[in-house]
C-alpha cells in the first residue's frame, strides 16, 4: 500500500431514509359498497450502518465518498399491505475505527470486531394506515399517518490501528528499516528525517508459525503532543498497542534523555500510554565495539529506567532476541 492510499481520517454526511406514508385506502369490491378502511402501514426508512471488516486497513475507500444516503420506505397499500422497507446502506470500515459526532466531537461508537454493525443514522418509522384508526364512532377514517423523517448527521471516522507492538522513536531512528527486516512490509526508507509520512503495519513471523503485528508511525519530535511536527497526528495509532518498542540509535548524544523525551510526549498526549509494557531497542549497535558497548551498558543500567536490548537491523544483530522478548511481553499473562 502506498503512502497516498493510507487514509485514517474522513468526514462524511449520512442520511437515513424517510418512513413510507400510511395508506388511507377504503375497501371497495363488487357487492361491497362500503367495506371500510383497509389502508396498510408505510415501510421503515433504510438505516445507515457501519460494519467492521477485518480485510480493510485504511479509510481510503471513503476518501471521495462524502455523502451516504439510505433508501426511503415505500407507502402502504390496500388490503392492509405494508410498504417495503427502504434498503439499508452499509459502510464497511477497518477494525479500530472510532466514530465521532463531527459537531460535538463526542465519541459515538468504536468498531473493533469483524462483522460488528452499528447504526449511525436510524431510518424513519413508517406511518400507520387508516385501518388503525377505525373506532365505533369513526368507522370510516379517511386519514393516515405520514412517515417519519430519517436522521441526518455529520460523522468523523478516525482509524486507530490495531497492532500488538507500536514502534516509537525520533525521525531517522531506523524504525522503517527495522520493520522491513523483521516483517514483509516495504516501507519507504531513506537517509533523511520524516521519510515515513504515514503509519506502516507489518506482521512478524515468529516460531512455530505464530505471528504478531507491529505498527511503525512517523517520527515523534519534542513538542509533538502540542502539535509540532507530524508525529502527533498519528499518536492515536499506538493507543491500542499493548506493548511499546522505543527505538533509540546507538549514536544518539544521550540515549536515556531521548527515551525520557519520547516518554514525556506520550505522557502529555495520553497518560494511560505509560501503563503499557515498554522495551527500549538500541538500534545501529553494529557501530559499537565490545568496549564501547560495555561502557554504554554501565551507563544505561544506571540511568535508563526501562529494559533494553542492543540490535542492528542492517547487520541482523539481536533480532531473534528482540522477537523473543516482544513475544514474551505480549504473552506474559498466558504464561
Amino acid at each position: 500500500m502506498t503512502e497516498g492510499n493510507f487514509v485514517d481520517y474522513v468526514k462524511i454526511h449520512v442520511a437515513s431514509g424517510k418512513g413510507g406514508q400510511g395508506s388511507a385506502h377504503l375497501r371497495r369490491e363488487k357487492y361491497v359498497a362500503k367495506g371500510g378502511p383497509d389502508g396498510g402501514d408505510g415501510g421503515r426508512g433504510g438505516h445507515v450502518i457501519l460494519k467492521g471488516n477485518k480485510n480493510l486497513w485504511t479509510l481510503f475507500h471513503l476518501k471521495f465518498k462524502r455523502h451516504v444516503r439510505a433508501e426511503h420506505g415505500e407507502s402502504g397499500g390496500k388490503q392492509t399491505s405494508t410498504g417495503a422497507d427502504g434498503a439499508d446502506q452499509y459502510i464497511d470500515v477497518p477494525l479500530g475505527t472510532v466514530v465521532r459526532d463531527t459537531e460535538t466531537q463526542e465519541v459515538i461508537h468504536e468498531i473493533t470486531e469483524d462483522g460488528q454493525e452499528i447504526i449511525v443514522a436510524e431510518g424513519g418509522k413508517g406511518g400507520r394506515g387508516n385501518s388503525h384508526f377505525k373506532t365505533s364512532t369513526n368507522q370510516t377514517p379517511r386519514y393516515a399517518q405520514p412517515g417519519m423523517d430519517g436522521d441526518e448527521v455529520d460523522v468523523t471516522l478516525e482509524l486507530k490501528l490495531l497492532a500488538d507492538v507500536g514502534l516509537v522513536g525520533f525521525p531517522n531512528a531506523g524504525k522503517s528499516t527495522l520493520l522491513s527486516v523483521i516483517t514483509a512490509a516495504k516501507p519507504k526508507i531513506a537517509d533523511y528525517e520524516f521519510t515515513t509520512l504515514k503509519p506502516n503495519l507489518g506482521i512478524v513471523e515468529y516460531r512455530e508459525y505464530k505471528t504478531f503485528v507491529v505498527a511503525d508511525i512517523p517520527g515523534i519530535i519534542e513538542g509533538a503532543a502540542e502539535g509540532k511536527g507530524i508525529g502527533h497526528r498519528f499518536l492515536r495509532h499506538i493507543e491500542r498497542n499493548s506493548t511499546l518498542l522505543f527505538l533509540v540509535p546507538a549514536d544518539a548524544p544521550d540515549i536515556s534523555k531521548q527515551y525520557e523525551i519520547l516518554l514525556d510526549e506520550l505522557r502529555r498526549y495520553n497518560p494511560e500510554m505509560l501503563d503499557k509494557d515498554r522495551l527500549v531497542a538500541i538500534s545501529k549497535s553494529d557501530m559499537l565495539d565490545e568496549e564501547l558497548k560495555g561502557e554504554l551498558k554501565a551507563e544505561l543500567d544506571k540511568n535508563l529506567n526501562a529494559p533494553y536490548i542492543f540490535i542492528s537491523a542492517v547487520a541482523q544483530q539481536g533480532l531473534t532476541q528482540l522477537k523473543d522478548k516482544l513475544w514474551e511481553m505480549l504473552n506474559k499473562e498466558a504464561v
